[in-house]
């Protein structure tokens, strides 16, 4: 295949990479920075290419001096790769570093040609792709511990347009929090600023996240993305490796690849001993600020003490289900969240000013008619993760379903008496019942 593939480099043009046709100008290109736009040397030539364009270069290093290079995703740093391969092709010869192969091996001899091979089965040629990418992961290292202690940082939410001033945590945690919207844990990040410019682009060219299709105006992607739940980034968009810690981590490798050799080390441990696990308790939300707790009795005691709403008064006195419960509660936050108070309707500037409103106005507990948010529109949730959803029952009536249905017959498995329990069935009176009527 090599072969073929030396041939063909005489009488074709080279793509040394699949094409795709992009449907927007792709981040990575936006995204250049000016290490990008540097020019990178020939190691054999005074032949200039920028960086941008690798592919220029490795063209004429394949067609001028029949220089094959194996791996190029795998250096960290093309521009010194080069650079230092350079110096040692003038120190000794090519063929004391590359493999030598010979195309058509088989034909005349004025049609063969020796091709070289420059890869990392060569000790020197590893050691410096190892080294290379060390000292990048040193650099995100440091950029991010950096970004991590900036308290500089300056940005307006792209769904809400509300600043935001101090740590990009801030930020990135209101994204998540309010929009259901999250890029990963902020200490997991690395050029945030770059990452979100990138997606702005695409909120301004009116591309989704995931599926990265593009809508005719910002109402219809925003539908899309909330009826598709696709709020969160398409994993298999690589322009966005670059903005995860992970991926600088191991040479070669993603971080899908990382983790799961994490898994399989994990599955070799002998020891099945798990009663020293603790799970991370999932907490739940308050309806009307950021108060967290462990389980449901902790957070509906803190919202009828902070906010005086009684969600057990509620529950018994609407007799409600716990399908109804879901809708309740989900209804309560999408009014919430788009800062309107679900007792007057009155819509106000900030969640906090609705439920400031709502204290003073006496509306917590003023739920709207039962018809109005006893909708299958309620069935979804408002927030994905809302663990306040998991942590409902159903109502005492239906809990205490023995003390409250005692007008229905039970019948143990092990019948003693078959014939008192035909004559009692709730199909004998029902067949009683229809010939009377009749």
């Amino acid at each position: 295949k090599l072969t073929n593939f030396m041939s063909m480099t005489k009488t074709a043009d080279c793509i040394l990479e699949p094409l795709c046709f992009p449907e927007q100008l792709s981040d990575s290109v936006s995204l250049a920075s000016s290490d990008d736009c540097c020019l990178v040397s020939c190691v054999f030539c005074s032949h200039l290419a920028p960086l941008s364009d690798k592919d220029q270069l490795l063209k004429h290093l394949v067609l001028d001096h029949k220089l094959v290079i194996a791996d190029i995703k795998l250096i960290a740093d093309f521009p010194k790769y080069m650079l230092y391969w350079k110096k040692r092709f003038t120190e000794q010869p090519i063929t004391d570093f590359c493999s030598v192969i010979k195309t058509n091996s088989e034909g005349p001899a004025e049609l063969q040609e020796n091709y070289f091979l420059l890869c990392d089965v060569l000790p020197e040629d590893r050691i410096l792709r190892e080294q290379l990418q060390q000292k990048r992961l040193e650099e995100v290292l440091e950029q991010q511990q950096k970004e991590r202690n900036d308290t500089s940082f300056q940005r307006t939410c792209m769904f809400c347009n509300e600043d935001f001033t101090g740590n990009r945590s801030v930020l990135l945690n209101h994204m998540a929090r309010e929009h259901s919207f999250s890029i990963g844990l902020p200490d997991n990040i690395v050029y945030c600023t770059e990452f979100l410019d990138a997606l702005e682009r695409k909120l301004d060219n009116m591309q989704c996240f995931y599926c990265e299709k593009i809508f005719r105006d910002k109402t219809t992607l925003k539908d899309h993305m909330r009826k598709k739940q696709h709020r969160r980034i398409n994993a298999n968009n690589h322009d966005y490796d670059r903005f995860y810690v992970i991926n600088y981590l191991e040479l070669g490798k993603t971080w899908e690849e990382v983790l799961s050799e994490d898994d399989r080390e994990l599955l070799k441990d002998d020891d099945d001993d798990w009663s020293d696990w603790q799970a991370h308790p999932v907490c739940a939300v308050c309806l009307f600020c950021e108060q967290q707790e462990e389980n449901m009795e902790k957070i509906c005691t803190h919202m009828q003490e902070a906010h005086k709403f009684d969600l057990h008064k509620l529950k018994t006195e609407l007799n409600l289900k716990f399908y109804q419960q879901v809708k309740l509660v989900n209804y309560i936050r999408r009014e919430l969240h788009q800062c309107r108070c679900y007792g007057c309707q009155k819509k106000l500037e900030t969640k906090e000013e609705v439920v400031q409103h709502m204290m003073e106005a006496g509306h917590v507990m003023q739920i709207p008619e039962i018809s109005h948010w006893d909708q299958p529109q309620y069935y979804f949730p408002t927030y994905e993760n809302d663990a306040l959803l998991t942590a409902l029952s159903d109502s005492e009536s239906e809990s205490e379903g023995a003390d409250h249905s005692s007008d229905v017959p039970v019948f143990p498995e092990d019948i003693s008496n078959l014939k008192a329990i035909k004559q009692n069935s709730v199909l004998n009176k029902l067949l009683k019942d229809r010939g009377s009527s009749s």
